[in-house]
Parts: C-alpha cells; structure tokens; sequence
C-alpha cells in the first residue's frame, strides 16, 4: 500500500513546523513519530536512539506500547534494530517475524505487525539510531518510501547532534554522540596537548534543511556543481600539478565524483524531496559513507576519502566559506584532525592557536610531519577513524607520547593529563634554567648541542633552546612547501635570514635533498621508482639537474657574503661526487668574484654519512671534506635493510644495539684519527638515553629538535663520560653482538644518577 499522507515534501513542511515549535524534547519526538505514521499510512512508527553503552533505546512510538518508551532496549546487533544500526543499512521486510535477526520485546507489543522498514539514523557517517515504520499487512515497502524514511532520518540526526535529546536520557547514561572515545596511534612528536577538535576538511554544519521552492534549490546545486567542476579542471590544467603520480591520480578521482550521474541524480533527488542543496549533499555524503564504511575491498574504502573531500568542497561551493574564514574562527586552543594533509597547509593555520596534530595517514617522515616537528607542537599518526568520530569544537587530548587521542574525554583523565601537561611545562621551566649554563659532562668534556631547523618558524628556538648553532638546515622544506620552485630571491632571503638570527652562532646548510619520500609535486619525474629510497635522490639528482643545484649555491654564497659558509651534500654514495659538486660550487664561487660580489669569508664543504659504503672510504672521505655530518635516520635504515616508515618495522629493530653501536664509534674514530670535525642529526640525537650512547662512542657534536635539547643537556651534565666510555667499549669489543645494549645504558644511568 502505497503512503497516500501527501509524500515527503508535505511531511518535512510539517517538521519543519514541529521543529519551530516551542516544545519540550519529548513532546516533540511523540509528535514527530505521529506525523511520520501518519504520512506513510503507517500503524507503527518508532524511533531507537543509540547511547554510549553500545545499547538502542526506544525514544519515541506511535502504535507501540507507550509504556516501553525508554525501558525498551535493544544491544548493536542484536534483533532487526540492532542489525541496522550495526550494518548502517536500511532493512525493508514483508514477514518481519520470519527474519533470523529478529527479537522479540514482549513489552512492545510489536508481535501483530508483519512489514517492516527500519533505516539508520546517520550523522557524518556514524549511526545514531535507528527510525522504525510497520504496518499489519505483508508487504514491501516502495523506493520512495526508503528515500522518505531516510531523509525524516536525517533531521533526527541533527536533533541528536544539537543535544536536544540529552535531557531525556537517565542519569548515569549518555548518547553515543558524546561518550568518550580513546584512539591509539603512533608517536610522531612528543609532547601533550588538551584542546578542541578543528577538522582540517571540517564538515560543514548544515543548519538550513528544508527548502521552500525545490526548483530554486535544484538551480543553486547545479551552479555549485558547475563550479566545482571548473575549480577541479582549473587544478588539473595548472603548470604546477604533475603530468602522473599520486598527486595528479588524486585530482582525477575528483573529477571522476564529480561528474558521477549516479551521485548527481541521488543529490537531485534529495532535493525534489524537500531537502536544501545543503542538506541534499550532506544526506548523500552520509548515505554514502555509511555504505562504503561497510565493504571489504581496501581500494573502494579508501576512495571514500576522495568523495568526502569532494563533498565538502561542494558545500562551501554552497555556503561560499572561504578556507581564510575559517581559519579565522580557529579556537586558541586547536588540535588539527585530518586524514592527511600537507606540510603547506599546516602552515596555513596561526601558530601561536595550535596546540597539536593527529593524522589518520602518514608516516614519521611525512613533510607535514618534519613541519609539525620543526613548529614544536605533539603528533600523533596512524589514528584510524579519528576524523569521523571527531566533531568541530569536541575536547580532546593529544598524547603525543604514546601516539595517543582522547575524544571527548571523562573529567578524570582530562584531569591526569592537565597534571602532565603542568609537569612538563615545569620540567620545560628547568631545562631553560640550564641554557646559559657549559654545555658538557659531568668529567667537564664540552658537547655541542646544536638544533635542526628548515623553517623561518624555526629560529626563535634557536636563542630559546640554548643551541650552540644549528647543525642542520633542511634547506628542501622550502621547496616542499611552496607551490613553485622557489625563486632565487626567496632563496638568499630566507638564507640571509637565517645567518642574521643565529647571530654569530655556526649554521650548516645541507643541499636541497629532494627525491626518494620527498616528493615536489611541481617537479616533473618521467619514472617510476619502485624503491625511491634508493633511487633519483638528493645529490644524485642535483647532480643530473646542475642548474637546480647551481643556482642554490649562488642564493647561499651571495647570503653568506662576509661572513663563514658551511655547505653540505646529502646521500653522498662515492668521493667522486663529492668532487663534481665541488667543481660547480667553485664555478659559482668565480662567477660571483668576476661581479665584485660580497664573498663568504670562509667557505665549507661537508657530506652527510647516510649511504653504507662510505663506511669503507672513511679516512678518504675524512680528507676531502671539511666536516662529515652522519645521518643517522636514512644510515641505520640502509644498513638494517629496514625501511624506516613501515610501521611493522619501526620497532622491529633497535639503533642502540651492538652492530650499529660499532659502525658509530668506527665513524667518530675515523674523524678523530684525521682532525676532522664529525657530527650526526638524527632522531637518534634527540633522545637522552641515545645521546648518552652517542657521546660515549665518541661524538662531540650532535644535533637534534629544539625541543630535544632540554632533556638532553639536562642528561649530559650528570654524566661522567669516562666510566661509560669504558664500559661501552668493553661492551662493543666482546664477542657478544646479541648484549641487550639498551638496558645495560639505562642501568648505568640508575647507577650513576643520570636522569633520562
């Protein structure tokens, strides 16, 4: 039987009205299931609302014992409520009773009624409820009446979302829309912050529903989409989006979306249903992710992605809200949630209003993160399904030392957390009070501790952190976050910079290192590498591209002019290159000279020990180069064979264990038998219980995080040198490469009373 009550146009005038009324929440859900019964000519209309328990309870009926109201119950799973709220999938049936999913609540008194029709009640995605329609007589509900249930169900989600419903829910208990969620991921940046979710692709908040005149409406979708599509193509046709890769595969998936008939016709549909443009796309969005939540294949799951940034896209193509706009509505207090982004972006957003990071996709050494770390704030990565579970505005915890978030978290944690957060930033207060103090042992050996900068955002922590310099300037991070290969103005600006904020203090440049993970979406490769790692990268690549590297060099010499320059080349495999990168660092040199140009009053070359094979050419490499600098990042994956973001590998091995412990101090004593200076940046650095290693296999200079250099200094000034010399010696020179290394350090430290 077909619903004759004037269809879903006629229905949702009605709510509409309903929901202006000045009505108590439970008055005005006994008053929404009535008109719903009544528009479909439906004997029983009920509504199920999921609370934090896991539990779906009955809220509202018409045709239902009233008295089951709120004692009704039903857990996720269990019965046809419980199945639709846990498949997120409407469930359309003729013999309700003949389903094997079925339940019986004798205190409904639902046992007369054999057609059913149940739809989840979807926000963003996440299943809130579940609305019920049945009627006496078998038969199977229409197509339009699953579309009419679903939109009803719609509105009720924005009921529940608003917290109107809160008040009818009995103490003790609490919708799932506001229960805590706790998500463990990995540790990309120390560090705890407590805020306020900000979604980096936030959803946006629909508030206008329901439309007066569906034609209207329908001309306002089809100009947004019209403009949607323009803004891909235009994205597609610029200079700087790469021919092929990833980058261009992502725009083409959105052009893909956006000129779906299938996805257009549902959003027209909606519409001609009463809904606005607005309301019509975040209905389908729903529908939609709701659906591919649900399947198996891992490729359709992640285009899901692509099809919400496309969504949102189109509503602030409706809305016209600009990213500038809502940057400016940023809390004081933000927590950045985002599936992915990049190292741009973050940068988009105010400094001094973030308070951390949490990515569902990336990896430790992902640009966005080198950025987060560079900006001081804690990261936590690899936190699946924190973007649907979040909301604008909900308070959450970023533990960024275990790589984990707390959603909406209870008083109790919030409180532990709050108490961590006073600790470290008293433990921080004590690490400032040790930076004018001599940076060296407890046997008084000075130890250079220097920072790793790439950023203009970086050099204030050069003075606060205490650093003796900056042992590594990342100098790729601006050509990562740029749009464009970076002009050589820009170039020698940033340079000039950063020589005048380090005052004096030494600063080494380390060539632009591009390649491998970090990819320049602007910079065109015709191949495909299967392992970038190890492939077209850093100096084997600027060496290929001279002019790239050349005009670098001019910008850094022209920076430098009176004052010392130090320059290094990463990934150096053989001393050859070593010698072709000096002849067109000297052919720059000259240039400049022949012009009369301010010069560097000393000029550096140094290369960064990352590739193996250097570990038998050390006493050769020691002597065509001023410094060596090892990179103890990409050195310890070549050498464990172990890629460094696997995340099923990224504890599998330990870089304080016997083997690498040997090739470090076979790298510091090749630099000590020749008078060459000899360093290492690296995660490795930054750690106290690994600096300790470090400097007891004989490194006395090591860079590291600004914020790393705290803990670490604090951890050098107790330590006497000479006992752990020996006793690492001792250690290495045995027989023994299986020694637990790691706790032999962290017993010494115990016995010694050095705080790690």
């Amino acid at each position: 039987m077909p619903h004759t009550g004037g269809g879903p146009r006629t229905l949702l005038k009605r709510l509409r009205e309903l929901m202006a009324e000045a009505l108590e929440p439970q008055e005005r859900l006994d008053r929404i299931v009535r008109e719903i019964a009544a528009n479909m000519v439906a004997e029983v209309c009920s509504l199920y609302v999921l609370r934090a328990d896991s539990v779906l309870e009955l809220y509202a009926t018409e045709g239902l014992n009233p008295n089951a109201v709120h004692h009704a119950q039903l857990a996720l799973g269990q019965g046809l409520v419980g199945t639709i709220a846990a498949s997120a999938r409407p469930l359309n049936l003729s013999d309700a009773q003949r389903h094997p999913a079925f339940a019986y609540l004798p205190e409904t008194g639902e046992e007369i009624y054999n057609s059913f029709l149940g739809v989840p009640v979807l926000r963003a995605g996440r299943t809130l409820g579940v609305l019920v329609v049945q009627n006496r007589a078998k038969r199977l509900y229409q197509d339009d009446e699953i579309e009419a249930l679903e939109t009803i169900a719609m509105v009720i989600a924005e009921m529940i979302a608003a917290g109107d419903l809160a008040r009818l829910t009995r103490p003790g208990l609490e919708l799932d829309l506001s229960r805590p969620v706790s998500c463990s991921g990995v540790s990309f940046n120390e560090g705890v912050g407590l805020g306020h979710v900000v979604l980096h692709e936030p959803r946006v908040v629909v508030t206008d529903l329901f439309s007066e005149d569906p034609n209207e409406e329908l001309v306002r979708l089809d100009s947004a989409l019209g403009s949607l599509r323009l803004s891909i193509d235009d994205m597609l046709s610029r200079r700087d989006v790469a021919f092929e890769g990833e980058h261009r595969a992502v725009l083409e998936a959105y052009r893909m979306f956006a000129n779906d008939r299938g996805w257009v016709r549902r959003l027209e549909e909606a519409v001609r249903n009463g809904l606005t443009a607005e309301a019509a796309v975040e209905k389908v969005q729903s529908d939609m992710r709701a659906r591919m939540l649900h399947m198996t294949d891992p490729y359709l799951r992640e285009r899901m992605s692509d099809f919400d940034d496309l969504a949102n896209r189109l509503l602030r193509q409706l809305i016209g809200r600009t990213t500038d706009e809502m940057a400016q509505s940023l809390p004081r207090d933000a927590i950045i949630v985002a599936r992915s982004m990049g190292a741009a972006e973050l940068l988009d957003y105010p400094r001094d209003r973030l308070r951390g990071l949490v990515l569902e996709d990336a990896a430790v050494t992902s640009h966005v993160v080198i950025v987060a770390r560079a900006m001081g704030i804690p990261v936590a990565g690899q936190v699946k399904g924190a973007v649907s579970m979040a909301e604008n505005g909900d308070a959450v915890i970023i533990d960024g030392d275990e790589g984990k978030v707390h959603l909406r978290p209870q008083p109790e944690v919030e409180t532990v957390y709050a108490e961590k957060a006073r600790f470290r930033a008293r433990r921080q207060e004590l690490y400032r009070e040790l930076r004018a103090l001599p940076s060296e042992t407890r046997d008084g050996v000075a130890v250079d501790l220097m920072m790793n900068a790439g950023l203009a955002v970086d050099l204030p922590q050069l003075s606060e952190s205490g650093a003796s310099g900056i042992g590594l300037f990342r100098t790729e991070l601006q050509f990562m976050v740029a749009a464009t290969f970076p002009r050589a103005e820009a170039q020698e600006r940033l340079y000039r910079d950063v020589l005048d904020s380090a005052g004096g203090k030494p600063v080494t440049f380390r060539t632009i290192d591009i390649g491998g993970d970090k990819v320049l979406p602007y910079f065109k490769t015709t191949t495909q590498e299967e392992n970038p790692a190890l492939g077209w990268r850093a100096i084997r690549l600027t060496l290929d591209r001279p002019a790239l590297l050349r005009a670098q060099v001019r910008a850094l010499l022209r920076a430098s002019g009176g004052r010392e320059l130090k320059l290094m080349l990463p990934m150096v495999t053989e001393l050859g290159e070593i010698a072709q990168a000096r002849e067109l660092i000297d052919r720059e040199v000259r240039h400049l000279a022949r012009f009369a140009h301010l010069l560097p009053t000393s000029l550096k070359i140094g290369a960064m020990l990352e590739v193996p094979s250097l570990l038998w050419q050390l006493d050769e490499l020691m002597k065509r180069v001023d410094f060596v600098s090892v990179g103890s990042n990409d050195l310890f994956q070549f050498v464990m064979a172990a890629d460094r973001g696997n995340s099923r590998l990224s504890s599998r091995f330990d870089p304080l264990s016997v083997p690498f412990l040997r090739v470090l101090r076979q790298i510091a004593q090749a630099g000590e038998r020749s008078g060459t200076p000899v360093t290492l940046c690296g995660e490795l650095a930054g750690k106290p219980i690994s600096a300790m290693a470090l400097i007891g296999v004989g490194f006395r200079a090591i860079s590291m995080s600004a914020s790393s250099i705290g803990p670490v200094k604090a951890m050098l000034r107790e330590l006497p040198l000479e006992p752990l010399r020996e006793e690492l010696d001792a250690a290495l020179d045995g027989d023994d490469a299986l020694l637990p290394m790691r706790a032999k350090l962290v017993a010494f430290a115990e016995a010694h009373g050095v705080p790690l």
